[in-house]
């Protein structure tokens, strides 16, 4: 089940500031998290809104831990660069996408 920041990410469609943009609360009573302030220039989403975009804020979490995974195996910019000047270009960019093919996003 996504979470409801995710949710929200998707109905603003835009990074938002969870600090001053929009305020969750958890209350920890077993009914998880709600929005505590809305402080956005759109109208604040109702449960039934956010309970429609289940399924994008889902690929949108599955695909930042696939982009997560990929940077970690592409490694810094220091060892990408020494894979370049040690091996070419072409190889480095054989190595970048066998990374993209075995780490696939998901489609929207």
């Amino acid at each position: 089940m996504a979470s409801l920041s995710s949710k929200i990410k998707q109905y603003v469609n835009a990074e938002v500031d969870f600090t001053t943009d929009v305020i969750l609360q958890d209350d920890s009573n077993g009914q998880g998290a709600y929005i505590k302030e809305w402080n956005l220039d759109i109208t604040k989403p109702t449960d039934a809104q956010l309970d429609a975009l289940e399924t994008q804020a889902q690929t949108y979490e599955n695909n930042q831990q696939i982009i997560a995974t990929r940077k970690s195996l592409y490694g810094s910019w220091e060892s990408q660069l020494e894979k370049i000047y040690d091996d070419g270009i072409d190889s480095w960019k054989a190595r970048i996408q066998q990374i993209k093919t075995d780490n696939p996003k998901e489609t929207e």
